[in-house]
């Protein structure tokens, strides 16, 4: 008891302090893996030159490019979502490679280059296509629009609005970075030329003409069983050939099975059965709106369709049918439909008209602004000239200063109630009517190329797999992978179950997508965590099940041999052997003909090409005898080495090779300059290329998503 008693004396304040440590951690636990990856310093997406990219910056960013992308009218889906993360990604890392020699360089934005590029005369083109600077009317950019935007002429009380204001925060935040980027590119651009050496080269290459006999003698004379290969020759080859062969970022590779979720034929009978119980009703109804509304997955549209705008395989049928017949259902685009023919008429493919907007979002109220409108009306039917009160009154700054005049616009370009003003009546129509911008005085002033029109009412019923179906082909896999978690079984139950094995080779820590799998980063993750032979967990893709073997791991440096690369590489290293063989057997001989008779091949001949092209009569691509030919030291009725080309040792003669004298050719001094200007177009993308291939990045698999 004494002894204990000592412990409890000596040690109390050291057992409480480690206790209080491990209650901490404890609490701290929930936080995710944060004290890991404090210690690890793994808290980063990637270390480019030492130089860490957040993964909150990373974050913010992508959520602010989604927010762009949806702005833009664009379905952010899983594969687009991968789309933006590696955009991301890469400009996040040439930003870091960049931005000390920005810093250095002194390249900077001013104030009067980014009031240019964001409210100028021209400004960056995103800003044209910002949704808010469009005229309503026209879909055109309308600088007024901007300009009342940045001055916040916004209920900033509106969450729609608010968000408006976000983004076009972020919009101006890419603009900006993006303009940085870009005259940094631009020095170097300006920089590139084709020196004059070379341009001068070029030309007389053009005109260096030769001429030659050769014996072809290909690498099929000789039997692939009397040339071994062993993986030693292999490895050698690679080594000869380091440039081609050195892998520079890792990659991983899988073999992978997928269980699809397809709709069975239960579920396509319970969508017809669905779509059959409508259907008399759907015929007999006269509200189609509302019963459309109620029963199809789409809402109803209230326009008219031509036999051009109306996409469909049916649409020759449907168009066909008299007013209040019912079509389908038939399959399209994943859904089974019913048409109902809802009207008839013939229409214009386009229309003019002119308008005066008395706007109601500009401090007038609707009553006012609608007395100002009827007022304009009866001004123009006691006299008054259209153009001159809408230069007057009209509060679209677009169209007021031409008189109100909108030009040629086609069906549904405009606003529902505009539209129908412009098309539905005839040239000459007077009307007053509202939209969601206020009032319009509308004269519709022309109308053409008038083709059949029908106005359809659709209730759609998509086809997808019921929870039961998904539930089976879970099922299913989840089976697989219990029985199969090991190499060996992986492969044997492909065989046995007659399984299609897949493939996703040379896969990159930074790729977000794999073929034939799309968005697949959950997998990628897996790939670089796993061990080669290792089979996953069943992974959840949109509308299928994976399982994945890890098959390699390729590290940076020399490509290792495999399976996938063995046979390319085999191939090679016999052609080489067999070309040395070839060349061993006939170094003796000294004539084309002599060498043609011993290897009974035909001698052939390939006349008048030039120095500038590897492309030759009758051989094909052949550079390194496109080469030859054009060498100093090969003189006249002399025989050359023997020469490996893409199938085959060659042997060949010149019969001549001369200079044509020629004036410079302008087709060529143009393609000449075509080329340069293409070289510095593409300066942007070598350059980065050229940067982080220099570089040294790591990235985070873990961090990536």
């Amino acid at each position: 008891m004494a002894v204990i008693q000592k412990i409890r004396d000596k040690y109390a304040k050291l057992a409480g302090f480690v206790i209080a440590l491990a209650l901490v951690g404890f609490l701290l636990m929930d936080a995710g893996d944060n004290l890991k990856k404090l210690f690890s310093g793994s808290d980063y997406i990637a270390k480019v030159d030492g130089e860490e990219i957040d993964p909150r910056d990373y974050s913010a960013r992508i959520q602010e490019y989604e927010s762009l992308y949806e702005l833009m009218g664009n379905k952010v889906d899983d594969n687009t979502k991968a789309q933006i993360h590696d955009q991301v990604l890469r400009e996040m890392i040439h930003e870091k490679l960049v931005e000390d020699d920005i810093e250095d360089l002194g390249i900077a934005l001013t104030k009067e280059e980014e009031r240019e590029m964001i409210s100028g005369a021209n400004p960056d083109p995103l800003v044209m296509q910002f949704p808010y600077f469009k005229n309503p009317e026209t879909g055109q950019f309308d600088q007024n629009a901007l300009i009342q935007f940045e001055k916040n002429q916004l209920d900033l009380s509106r969450p729609e609005a608010q968000k408006a204001m976000e983004q076009w925060q972020q919009m101006k935040s890419y603009i900006k970075r993006a303009r940085l980027v870009q005259k940094y590119n631009s020095l170097y651009a300006g920089a590139a030329y084709t020196p004059k050496f070379i341009n001068d080269r070029q030309l007389k290459d053009q005109n260096y003409i030769g001429s030659i006999r050769y014996v072809k003698i290909p690498f099929t004379t000789i039997n692939d069983n009397e040339v071994k290969v062993t993986d030693a020759d292999l490895k050698a080859y690679m080594e000869k050939r380091k440039a081609q062969y050195t892998i520079e970022d890792p990659t991983r590779s899988i073999d992978y099975v997928s269980f699809d979720v397809q709709p069975s034929a239960e579920d396509t009978a319970t969508v017809l059965n669905s779509i059959a119980q409508v259907k008399n009703e759907f015929a007999t109804t006269t509200d189609v709106e509302s019963f459309v509304n109620r029963n199809s997955e789409d809402q109803y549209r209230d326009m008219y369709v031509t036999k051009k705008s109306f996409m469909s395989a049916y649409s020759d049928s449907i168009m066909n049918l008299p007013v209040g017949v019912v079509y389908g259902p038939y399959f399209e685009n994943g859904s089974y439909k019913l048409v109902k023919v809802v009207d008839k008429r013939s229409m214009p493919d386009s229309a003019k008209a002119q308008h005066i907007l008395i706007a109601t979002n500009q401090g007038r109220d609707d009553s006012s602004a609608k007395k100002t409108a009827d007022s304009l009306m009866a001004a123009i039917k006691g006299g008054a000239i259209f153009d001159s009160l809408a230069t007057k009154f009209s509060d679209d700054p677009g169209s007021k200063i031409k008189g109100g005049d909108l030009g040629y616009f086609g069906y549904g370009a405009m606003v529902p109630e505009f539209n129908d003003a412009a098309f539905l009546g005839a040239p000459g129509d007077l009307k007053v009517i509202k939209t969601q911008f206020g009032y319009h005085v509308i004269k519709v002033t022309d109308q053409r190329n008038f083709s059949p029109a029908v106005k359809l009412a659709t209730i759609t019923k998509p086809l997808a797999p019921s929870t039961e179906t998904e539930n089976t082909a879970f099922a299913k896999a989840n089976e697989f992978a219990g029985r199969n978690s090991n190499d060996k079984a992986f492969d044997e139950a492909i065989k046995k179950e007659g399984i299609n094995k897949l493939q996703a080779q040379n896969v990159k820590v930074n790729d977000f997508v794999l073929q034939g799998l799309g968005s697949s980063r959950e997998i990628i993750r897996w790939m670089y965590e796993a061990k080669a032979g290792e089979v996953s967990p069943v992974f959840n893709l949109e509308g299928r099940y994976v399982i994945a073997k890890l098959t390699n791991i390729q590290n940076k440096g020399l490509m290792k041999i495999d399976a996938g690369n063995r046979p390319m590489l085999e191939a090679m290293v016999k052609s080489e052997k067999k070309g040395n063989l070839i060349a061993e057997k006939y170094k003796s001989m000294t004539t084309v003909d002599a060498i043609a008779q011993a290897a009974a091949q035909p001698v052939m001949n390939a006349d008048s090409f030039n120095a500038a092209n590897a492309y030759l009569p009758n051989l094909g691509y052949e550079p390194k005898i496109a080469g030859y030919t054009f060498f100093d030291g090969f003189k006249p009725n002399t025989t050359s080495p023997a020469i490996k080309g893409q199938d085959g040792v060659y042997f060949i003669a010149l019969k001549e090779r001369f200079q044509k004298q020629a004036a410079p050719d302008p087709m060529m001094m143009q393609q000449m300059q075509m080329q340069n200007q293409q070289m510095k177009n593409a300066i942007a993308s070598m350059l980065q290329e050229s940067m982080k291939r220099n570089a040294d990045i790591k990235y985070s698999a873990q961090n990536l998503y």
